[in-house]
């Protein structure tokens, strides 16, 4: 029994009731198409259907990004079916009931159809076919065509907003957590911005199913209380055609505020601030503009004939806003100075601590401002992409993941150079040009190119700076052409394979032996530190490094080192019997340096 009990408690937990609410919902929605339900139910159906639209109006007004309501496309098909059941529902009511009167189909249809057009159905089908248009003609189709062209630009975008995460995740600037986070977020745009112009087309396929519903249900209670209630042709025309009516108004205005909040959500722009803070803040934050207004409206309350009393009402209380928003403005302009001083003040009154020590970026680049495009990925700039690269290239290669490239802007350099940082000390610079291309001369050229003469930052080769329209004629007349990004590249390659040694740091070496420890944990724990310490075994790794000897073969490495070290501890020694067993890659190393350059 108490087995039973706590089942029983487990299943009508809240994210079970959460979990069924949406399935029970549909079941529902789609039973009223075939179940006959009273009037009170229709009003109290289409009571909620009024406050469900006013619901989602408000949740998309007060939405400070489209995905803070990406159940949207979802409730957008919800509601529409909940109308369709309803007008189904009411349009069955009508039929059935239509002759008793013009409450036969409840309260809120009645009040629909008397209220609002006074009990006229001409002036009601005015009315439902105006709602009709502004509905189906201007608010969901510009809300769909944003949602298509939205989702068009989203996926268009999707692989450049992809590298740039991987470029910011490789580069260090973001974790992994954060790095899926956004794939994620990207994923999920893409798929509301598709959704939403699908979405769209059952708000448009609703307005017209509204108007022949209504076209069907008055030809229908013509023939329903002519021929089977014996009524009049135009006692029957007013029946039916103002329940029609009501039953008509009661389901398009909730489709109006459904498709507006639809408008809303997707014409909006993501910011840190809702619709009305949004409005408000940037509509009526000029007072110039609202004084021109205040007086262009008084010289037109001035016309004779015109409503003076309304214009001049208006321009004097736009005049007052804008005045007391010329007044406010100079505090808060003075605001940043008050601000900015706190903690100038506040930073000369502590005491120094070791939090104002920074460290040094082990491996930096620092661009001027016309480099800033080939790193920022909004331009699509491919240097991190490609640094990424290089430093994936040199683990293979030498042996060991080097540090992560900082790059930053420095306004102290000439607007088209960079420098490379190695521990906070510049190890190389040059000048790149963006949009335009160096052509290297590899001592086969056959003629003299116009541009800016240089040479090629990382060997040294006489090279020059021509335009994207010479590129054909540089490669056809023996020169290596290649683009900006290239040019830094290649340059911070060469100086990490040049300063390989400085790079494998205690931090870098640790890691690797960590690496290999997952692997070979017992070769990794017999020599260190049983047999030599750590710092003995990067010296003799910096040793090897600085000769131009890469380290991929690290179990030989740590086998020789673990062969000698009972024997002798000078990091020379070591070095050298590292290196003869080494022998072999060393030659293949040189043949393929050898073959390259020829």
């Amino acid at each position: 029994m108490i087995n039973h009990s706590l089942s029983l408690t487990s299943l009508i937990d809240k994210n079970n009731l959460q979990s069924i609410a949406g399935p029970l919902l549909i079941i529902m929605i789609l039973a009223m198409m075939v179940l006959p339900l009273p009037p009170f139910f229709l009003d109290v159906l289409f009571t909620f259907n009024i406050a469900l639209s006013i619901i989602v109006l408000l949740v998309s007004l007060y939405t400070k990004d489209a995905l803070d309501f990406v159940a949207f496309p979802t409730v957008l098909l919800i509601t529409t079916l909940l109308r369709l059941s309803l007008n189904v529902a009411s349009t069955r009511v009508v039929l059935m009931e239509g002759h008793s009167g013009p409450d036969a189909a409840g309260k809120v249809i009645e009040a629909f159809g008397h209220f609002l057009v006074g009990g006229n159905f001409a002036v009601g089908i005015v009315v439902f076919i105006i709602l009709v248009v502004i509905n189906f003609v201007v608010i969901t189709k510009g809300a769909g065509r944003i949602a298509e062209v939205s989702a068009r630009f989203t996926l268009d975008a999707m692989p450049g907003k992809q590298m740039a995460i991987d470029a910011d995740l490789n580069a260090g600037l973001i974790g992994e957590a954060e790095a899926k986070k956004r794939r994620a977020t990207i994923a999920q745009e893409a798929d509301f911005y598709g959704s939403m112009d699908g979405a769209s087309k059952f708000v448009r396929g609703d307005a017209i199913a509204g108007i022949l519903i209504m076209v069907i249900t008055i030809i229908g209670g013509l023939v329903v209380g002519v021929f089977q209630h014996d009524l009049d042709v135009s006692e029957a025309a007013k029946n039916y055609t103002i329940l029609t009516i009501g039953d008509g108004l009661v389901a398009q205005i909730p489709s109006l505020i459904i498709s507006t909040a639809a408008g809303m959500v997707v014409s909006r722009v993501s910011s840190d601030q809702d619709l009305g803070q949004q409005v408000v803040g940037q509509l009526f934050n000029k007072p110039q503009v609202l004084f021109l207004t205040a007086g262009i409206l008084g010289v037109m309350g001035l016309i004779p004939g015109m409503p003076n009393f309304v214009f001049l009402l208006l321009a004097s209380i736009i005049a007052s806003i804008a005045y007391f928003k010329s007044s406010y403005q100079p505090e808060s302009e003075t605001a940043p100075e008050e601000i900015t001083s706190s903690p100038i003040a506040e930073t000369e009154g502590r005491e120094a601590s070791w939090n104002d020590v920074m460290p040094v970026d082990m491996l930096g680049l620092e661009v001027g401002y016309r480099l800033i495009p080939l790193v920022d990925k909004t331009q699509q700039g491919d240097l991190l992409k490609r640094i990424n690269g290089i430093r994936k290239k040199f683990a293979q290669e030498v042996g060991f993941l080097p540090p992560v490239v900082h790059i930053r802007d420095n306004l102290e350099l000439r607007p088209n150079a960079y420098r490379i940082t190695l521990k906070g000390s510049v190890i190389g610079q040059a000048e790149s040009y963006n949009g335009m291309c160096l052509a290297i001369n590899p001592g086969q050229a056959t003629i003299t190119l116009p541009g800016v003469n240089t040479s090629d930052p990382a060997f040294g080769l006489p090279a020059v700076w021509i335009e994207l329209t010479l590129k054909d004629d540089a490669q056809a007349n023996g020169y290596t052409v290649v683009d900006p990004s290239t040019v830094v590249t290649t340059h911070v390659n060469h100086l990490m394979r040049s300063h390989a040694a400085e790079l494998l740091g205690r931090e870098e070496l640790q890691k690797l032996f960590d690496h290999l420890g997952r692997s070979i944990p017992k070769l990794t724990e017999d020599l260190i530190p049983k047999l030599l310490p750590l710092a003995t075994v990067q010296k003799v790794l910096q040793n090897l490094l600085d000769e131009g000897v890469h380290i991929r073969d690290i179990r030989t490495i740590i086998d020789v080192l673990t062969e000698h070290a009972a024997r002798t501890q000078d990091i020379n020694e070591l070095t050298v019997f590292v290196r003869v067993a080494l022998g072999r890659s060393i030659l293949e190393q040189l043949f393929l340096q050898v073959r390259n350059y020829k």
